[in-house]
């Protein structure tokens, strides 16, 4: 089923540009079960909103892809923490025609 999140995240929007071009580099932009990724600045940081083919690989893509980058770029300071911000939603249907993605 395909799966959406929303995080706002209480921290600069620096932090949010070092993450992704980092993510960049290391995936070329292409993570297996990402359709969609954007983020804009908010008043009190930043926000992602992202469209999966399921949790479990967006799950996957925290643990594996996201969590050691995060770690990577602060040391022993723990990322911000978007826990209690993240609010996840069934998506009913997506079109990106360029992609040739329908659901």
């Amino acid at each position: 089923m395909t799966w959406g999140v929303i995080v706002d995240v209480p921290a600069p929007v620096e932090v949010y540009d070092a993450m992704h071009a980092r993510l960049l580099e290391r995936t070329g932009g292409s993570v297996e079960g990402l359709l969609v990724h954007l983020a804009r600045e908010t008043g009190s940081g930043f926000q992602i909103v992202e469209v999966w083919e399921s949790q479990a690989a967006y799950e996957r893509s925290t643990t594996e892809i996201v969590g050691p980058i995060a770690r990577e770029l602060t040391g022993d300071a723990p990322p911000p923490s978007s826990a209690d911000t993240a609010r996840t939603f069934e998506v009913r249907g997506l079109v990106l025609p360029r992609a040739q993605i329908a659901v």
